[in-house]
């Protein structure tokens, strides 16, 4: 065991004198639908995961770096914030050059007891932490906590004891801030040090039982792969990935068909909530690793996040190469060639569309929202040509990227009549069709000719 440097009594009164409570509750606590399909607030108001890939927030950010981005997220309609607490335990440190451990070791967490009156000065590693979370409840988002990315735990930098150690400390300090949600993992597979993540995963849900509990998963997996019945679980994750259907040598072979990995999981008991974690980030090389390759965009930016949501998902998390890793000019080389810095990727495209998905699927009854195929009557097709449907008891949406004809079944929801319109996931706006009756199969035209990109919604509505 490795010796303190300080001696334990006094370590101990640190940690109690650091918990971070506080009593005010600037956003409501979350929770799983009774559906268990779902999250919803304490009150039971459907809540739509629209998250945010902002892996180096903590470490990379000022203070007031911070506020800038967590104030444009908020405007655009975001509401969970996805962030590593600890990068590295070999370079534990932020912006500041405070550090988060004493020696590396997370068993040991490097606190000052107090809090700084001054909310402009930096106190400690931890304190900064403190400030960005509040600042972020303020702004009505949530912070998705990833305590220790994964790597640490697979190379071995982090014991089961420590880990165990550090997840308690952790949780203890926050269960009282209502704007936290835990990811377990990250990046990482479950069957990598398994007995270390099911500690973690255990000791987060008994020292916190307050908070909603999941796992961020390695590419081109899901949580179902290890911890289909964790007790400690309380929402599925999967990350689709950043490669093509053509660069996908993974025994799934979804490729680009995220849409397949909610599926999988949907009809498993016990039902969870399900959500892709990470897909595709704007403005990163198809494949990741080679500059080379054509950069995702915009439009597969929608694509991923319509299909999986359209899927049966609980929603979506957009992510941004520059973004994630807030790429700023005193950086010397990006990671994965990106183009632009963070606070100029704020504008990118992807980001301001997403809320037109937000907006969609609160404005029917949601919480009885469901996948139902059966909407397309023939010619699904595969690929970019797929079409994708879900439907409460008295509506339907069908997504289609390429702007292609469909025929859809009438007569899967209530009314005599459906009106209909197509909505287009750019801009949000709706092109009334016109009144049908809901019997047998109609065919659709969308707006524009069939090519990738031209995608639309449409949108059919029961009327009596």
């Amino acid at each position: 065991m490795t010796k303190p440097l300080i001696p334990i009594f006094v370590f101990l009164l640190i940690l109690a004198s650091c918990t971070g409570e506080q009593t005010n509750r600037p956003v409501p606590d979350l929770k799983i639908s009774q559906n268990q399909r779902y999250f919803v607030t304490d009150s039971g108001k459907p809540f739509f995961w629209l998250g945010d890939t902002a892996w180096l927030l903590f470490k990379n950010l000022t203070r007031d770096q911070a506020a800038q981005y967590l104030e444009d997220r908020s405007e655009k309609g975001f509401n969970v914030i996805q962030v590593m607490v600890i990068q590295t335990v070999r370079d534990p440190t932020d912006v500041y050059g405070d550090s988060a451990f004493y020696n590396h070791n997370v068993a040991r967490p490097r606190v000052t007891p107090g809090n700084n009156p001054d909310d402009s000065l930096q106190y400690d590693y931890w304190d900064h932490l403190d400030y960005v979370i509040d600042l972020a409840a303020e702004k009505g988002l949530y912070m998705a906590l990833i305590p220790v990315w994964g790597s640490n735990v697979r190379s071995g930098r982090v014991s089961l004891e420590e880990a165990k150690t550090y997840a308690e400390w952790l949780a203890k300090r926050y269960r009282e801030r209502p704007n936290i949600i835990w990811l377990n993992g990250g990046d990482t597979r479950g069957s990598d040090s398994l007995r270390i993540w099911n500690a973690v995963g255990s000791t987060l849900d008994q020292t916190d039982p307050g908070h909603l509990i999941s796992f961020h998963p390695f590419g081109r997996t899901m949580t179902s792969d290890w911890f289909q019945d964790a007790s400690w679980l309380d929402f599925h994750m999967f990350q689709s990935g950043h490669r093509r259907y053509d660069q996908d040598d993974t025994e799934r072979g979804y490729g680009e068909d995220n849409w397949r990995y909610v599926r999988e999981v949907y009809d498993r008991t016990p039902i969870r909530p399900v959500l892709d974690g990470e897909p595709s980030y704007e403005g990163i090389p198809q494949g990741l690793h080679d500059t080379t390759q054509p950069y995702w965009d915009d439009d597969d930016v929608r694509r991923y996040a319509y299909w999986s949501v359209f899927a049966g998902a609980a929603g979506f998390t957009y992510g941004n190469n520059a973004i994630m890793q807030f790429y700023r000019p005193a950086d010397t080389e990006p990671a994965y060639g990106a183009k632009e810095y963070w606070y100029e990727a704020l504008q990118d495209s992807g980001a301001y569309q997403l809320i037109y998905l937000k907006n969609l699927m609160l404005s029917h009854l949601y919480l009885g929202r469901r996948p139902d195929q059966g909407l397309v009557a023939s010619g699904q097709d595969e690929k970019y040509n797929y079409l994708i449907g879900t439907r409460g008891d008295d509506y339907a949406m069908i997504y289609t990227y390429t702007g292609r004809t469909m025929d859809i079944a009438m007569g899967r929801i209530s009314g005599e009549e459906v009106e209909a319109s197509w909505y287009n996931p750019r801009t949000g706006e709706y092109t009334s069709i016109g009144i049908f009756e809901n019997i047998g199969t109609h065919r659709f035209d969308p707006p524009g000719n069939p090519k990738e990109a031209n995608d639309w919604v449409l949108v059919l509505t029961g009327k009596s």
